[in-house]
């Protein structure tokens, strides 16, 4: 099988050669300790060498305050250096919906240009299945609106509020992602959206408020990349097997990162809770194995994921950022044990 073959067969849970499997998106700061150990001076060649299946392409965006669709809506009450979820947001004494507009909402399409989505797609290598990262992360843009713990309490105190803030934010998603959708239609294999709603042990908020809350724009984003022949793999880090259901629901076609340690989210149970349902991405642990382990337990765990999961699951580390503390070698043992 080519990459592209192999990354539906494993998606859509059919028979394959091998499982699939992704590097993730390694943080600047790695990038030098991975080329060196695998002799390479970019990650074209990385993936190369390593024989990665999937090629990530984040949407460009570039505004006078952000040069990414993640960072696009800025909240802080405070110029921050990096953007947080807790520090006062613009409507963290805001109660009137109808204020909604004092926010100054950027344009999308004067932020996206659609020549260069089109570039940025047309670079990825020939043969490669292509990952459209738009996030969308409307839920934790929602908490960084009003400053997270003022956000969880707008639910509760005054949910008109809460939503109709969350619901602008959708908006703006669905409008940026439409021209991204639109510039490289065709292109595009599938898309990665999401937003975090899981701790080490459960989630952040009751599985009721993330239903009423947040997935009506959800429902929205997935169905808007299905509009355009996409595969959707939703992102969540931590415990989030209560409202894996819902994703299910929704039209999810993957969900990632399966974080390793987190509770519930045992590899065995979600295979057999969900495995005839849904694909996975993830499940090589990348707070303590990729870090402190060595390579001989990379690959027992990676032969163990293959074994419980001989398609359905994109076999890659737990977090799709591989920090600077993630050993090379240990990398290097996942992608070879996905070959073995």
């Amino acid at each position: 099988m080519d990459h592209i073959e192999r990354f539906y067969a494993t998606i859509e849970r059919r028979e394959t050669d091998r499982p699939a499997s992704w590097l993730g998106l390694p943080v600047p700061d790695a990038y030098d300790n991975l080329f060196e150990y695998f002799h390479v001076d970019n990650m074209d060649k990385l993936k190369r060498v390593i024989d990665d299946d999937i090629y990530a392409v984040e949407m460009p965006y570039h505004s006078p305050t952000s040069n990414a669709i993640y960072t696009a809506l800025d909240f802080a009450k405070e110029k921050l250096p990096d953007r947080t979820l807790t520090a006062p947001g613009f409507f963290e004494d805001y109660s009137d919906p109808s204020r909604i507009d004092d926010f100054d909402w950027p344009d999308p399409s004067r932020h996206i240009d659609p020549e260069e989505c089109k570039r940025v797609v047309d670079r990825a290598p020939e043969g490669y299945p292509i990952l459209g990262v738009i996030w969308s992360a409307h839920f934790q843009d929602a908490c960084a609106a009003f400053g997270m713990s003022t956000a969880l309490m707008k639910m509760k105190l005054e949910p008109e509020m809460f939503r109709a803030v969350i619901n602008r934010i959708a908006d703006f998603y669905l409008e940026a992602n439409e021209i991204f959708y639109d510039a490289t239609k065709g292109k595009l294999h599938a898309v990665l959206i999401g937003n975090d709603f899981g701790s080490q042990t459960g989630l952040m908020l009751s599985p009721a408020a993330v239903r009423e809350f947040v997935w009506p724009g959800t429902r929205k984003l997935i169905q808007q990349a299905k509009g355009y022949g996409l595969k959707v793999i939703h992102h969540s880090c931590g415990a989030i097997a209560d409202i894996i259901p819902d994703l299910i629901e929704m039209g999810v076609d993957a969900i990632h990162p399966i974080q390793a340690l987190a509770h519930g989210m045992d590899p065995y149970r979600l295979k057999k809770d969900f495995g005839d349902k849904v694909a996975f991405c993830g499940g090589v642990d990348a707070q303590n194995l990729l870090v402190l382990g060595n390579p001989d337990e990379v690959r027992t765990k990676v032969l163990e994921l293959k074994r419980i999961f001989p398609t359905g699951l994109i076999i890659s580390p737990s977090h799709e950022a591989i920090l600077p503390d993630v050993d090379p070698a240990n990398i290097k043992a996942l992608f070879d044990a996905v070959k073995a």
